[in-house]
């Protein structure tokens, strides 16, 4: 910091998560379960958004990243409902006594279309950060027909947060 003790402490942070689509079942994203014939495969829920709002908040913070606190390899994780991990990232926060001003994240699919959830997953992940809803932005965007998220293989997302110092 320059050393100005009435500027506060900011923190950036940038969380990232893809997980592979097969068909069958349903979608966990943001909170959210949606029934769209399709699932993401992975060790714990798979939620993407999830995964990439706790990186991206560990990494503000200079904490070990999701993988590293809950590795796939411990059978307690098998399953694990992702809200454990926003859990978890919330009460380091707490601890460093930072707080989150703001949360910019993106999600990449080319299906399910997400602008019907977005307020919904907003207000799901405000009440698990115990932030407002407004201090969540939430957008999507599909593959364009490229890569695994564009054949529609995979689901991403993409997290900036920005913490402050809590007063």
């Amino acid at each position: 910091m320059t050393g100005n003790c009435n500027l506060p402490s900011l923190r950036i942070g940038l969380g990232f998560d893809t997980h592979r689509l097969e068909p069958n079942g349903k979608l966990k994203i943001g909170g959210l379960w949606i029934d769209c014939g399709l699932h993401s495969v992975g060790h714990s829920d798979a939620d993407v958004l999830m995964h990439a709002i706790t990186d991206a908040i560990l990494g503000a913070l200079g904490e070990p990243d999701i993988g590293r606190l809950f590795p796939d390899t411990e059978v307690d994780n098998r399953d694990r409902d992702s809200a454990d991990f926003l859990i978890e990232a919330r009460e380091r926060l707490k601890t460093a006594k930072m707080s989150i001003v703001n949360l910019d994240c993106v999600i990449l699919a080319e299906k399910p279309k997400m602008a019907p959830f977005i307020d919904e997953m907003r207000n799901t992940l405000a009440r698990y950060l115990g932030i407002e809803f407004h201090q969540i932005g939430i957008k999507a965007k599909t593959g364009e027909k490229v890569d695994a998220v564009g054949r529609g293989e995979a689901v991403s997302a993409r997290v900036v947060v920005l913490l402050t110092a809590a007063y």
